[in-house]
């Protein structure tokens, strides 16, 4: 029988790398893990007891007692933090603003890298986010780094904000994802950063099925 593989896609924010991880995840019968709806599941229950973004011992104290979990459902796997569905919550504007700033905590990435690493133990996961390639996994078996320019990836994000019935306006998301990129690779603890080992894929002329393509194709050679 085949060796279960960890799969690893990072990549900035919407470069697509979930609707790729959950299609990939699919086609091999493995695990997704979110690790961005993870964030953002900490940021929405910081949001919700009133607690600052960036302090660090609050946050630390709110992950004490913070159960998360995801439970498999259509159309998309549904997030629960202490038995309550935030599936729609945490993909509102006020979570995405704040998300890079408790994505830079040291007592968040501690915590949920552990949680990361204990859901990836047995292989067979494909995991999406900043730092998988580079420090939740750095022994997995296939690491990607997807990008896709601002312009593209702000569409992308309006789109999908539409068809879920998020307010959204687009000259405003150009602005966040751009913010977002430098947040995210100028933070201090496992900044956004493609893996020595990682394979680039480019996605802005590409569709979700020719990545997908591209990515099965890399999981196929390192099969061999």
């Amino acid at each position: 029988m085949m060796k279960k593989m960890q799969i690893a896609i990072d990549g900035p924010a919407s470069a697509g790398k979930s609707t790729v991880a959950k299609l990939v995840a699919k086609k091999l019968g493995y695990i997704y893990c979110d690790t961005g709806a993870m964030y953002r599941a900490v940021t929405w229950a910081a949001l919700q007891k009133g607690i600052a973004v960036t302090d660090d011992l609050a946050l630390a104290k709110l992950l004490q007692d913070f159960s998360l979990e995801f439970v498999p459902a259509e159309p998309e796997q549904k997030v629960l933090v202490n038995g309550q569905d935030v599936t729609k919550a945490i993909r509102m504007p006020e979570v995405a603003n704040n998300v890079s700033a408790v994505a830079a905590q040291a007592s968040v990435r501690t915590d949920l890298t552990q949680r990361q690493r204990d859901i990836a133990q047995t292989g067979g996961i494909v995991m999406d986010g900043r730092d998988i390639g580079t420090t939740v996994l750095p022994q997995a078996e296939v690491k990607i780094f997807l990008i896709a320019s601002v312009a593209e990836r702000a569409l992308r994000r309006h789109k999908e904000n539409l068809e879920k019935g998020i307010p959204s306006n687009l000259k405003i998301l150009e602005d966040e994802i751009a913010q977002r990129d430098y947040k995210d690779s100028h933070r201090e603890i496992s900044p956004l950063v493609k893996a020595v080992d990682a394979t680039e894929v480019d996605t802005t002329s590409l569709n979700i099925d020719e990545v997908v393509a591209v990515i099965m194709d890399l999981v196929a050679q390192k099969e061999k």
